[in-house]
Order: structure tokens, then C-alpha cells, then sequence
């Protein structure tokens, strides 16, 4: 059973991860992964807690 995690910046609509989370299973069902065999993880993580180049990606203009 594959558990796929996607670590990404807060701040992204229930669309848009309802969005990935089909594009995901549709990814892994092209592989042969049926859909009740995998498992998606979402974390949003604060920019305040992702540090980039040496610094805060808050602090970095991304």
C-alpha cells in the first residue's frame, strides 16, 4: 500500500488539494495502483517553518 506525503506551503484551497489528490491516484492507477491501496498525505507546512537558501521561506520573497 503506497503512502504518498506532499509537504507544501499553507495556504491552498480544499479544490486544489481535492484537485491533487485525483491527479495523484490517477498517476499511481496508470502504474497499477488501485485506488483503495493508496494513501495521500497533505501537510501544509507555514512558511515561517520551511527554511530556503539559509533563511525562513517567509523571509524569501517565494
Amino acid at each position: 500500500m503506497p503512502v504518498v506525503e506532499v509537504n507544501m506551503w499553507e495556504g491552498r484551497s480544499a479544490e486544489q488539494k481535492e484537485k491533487l489528490i485525483k491527479s495523484i491516484t490517477k498517476a499511481f492507477g496508470e502504474i497499477g495502483v488501485a485506488p483503495e491501496h493508496l494513501t495521500i498525505i497533505i501537510h501544509d507546512v507555514p512558511k515561517t517553518n520551511w527554511g530556503m537558501r539559509g533563511q525562513q521561506a517567509s523571509k524569501t520573497g517565494s
